[in-house]
């Protein structure tokens, strides 16, 4: 009886161990001061550092004045995939939007990122921001299908 526990409790580490894991590049995105109307989109980097496929399952803003987008195609253990984020900034003031991230990770199946500036009149002009640039050939194409896929899912 005592083997057949031992084995249970080894066969379920070994489970956790080798599974889906997301994690961000960050989790709060600060806009700063923004003029009205800016460019309000942004990126987040979602990467699996798990053994497993991860899965985007949904990814729901706090308020419609944030608008998510992401693919629900499969990210292969030590990929990355982006999550557009859009705020609308025609409103003016402050804000701090919650989006959660739904995934098949077992330990974080509900993640929490956030956004969060000012949006002024009397805000220095910027130049928009703009992802940094991927390093190889294999993350540019990456990126572009997320993109693409990102796309047709704000479509339907």
């Amino acid at each position: 009886m005592k083997k057949l526990i031992a084995g249970i409790a080894l066969f379920g580490t070994f489970a956790l161990a080798s599974a889906q894991t997301i994690t961000f590049d960050k989790t709060t995105f600060d806009y700063g001061t923004v003029k009205p109307n800016a460019d309000g989109i942004r990126f987040f980097t979602v990467t699996n550092t798990g053994d497993k496929p991860l899965v985007l399952s949904n990814v729901k803003a706090s308020c419609g004045c944030t608008t998510p987008e992401f693919s629900t195609d499969p990210i292969m253990p030590g990929k990355s995939a982006k999550i557009k984020v859009g705020y609308n900034t025609a409103i003016n003031g402050g804000f701090n939007k919650m989006i959660e991230v739904f995934s098949n990770d077992p330990a974080n199946s509900r993640s929490v990122i956030y956004i969060k500036g000012t949006v002024d009149a009397n805000a220095p002009a910027t130049a928009a921001v703009a992802p940094a640039a991927p390093a190889t050939k294999a993350e540019a194409k990456a990126a572009k299908k997320a993109e693409k896929q990102a796309k047709k899912v704000a479509a339907k």
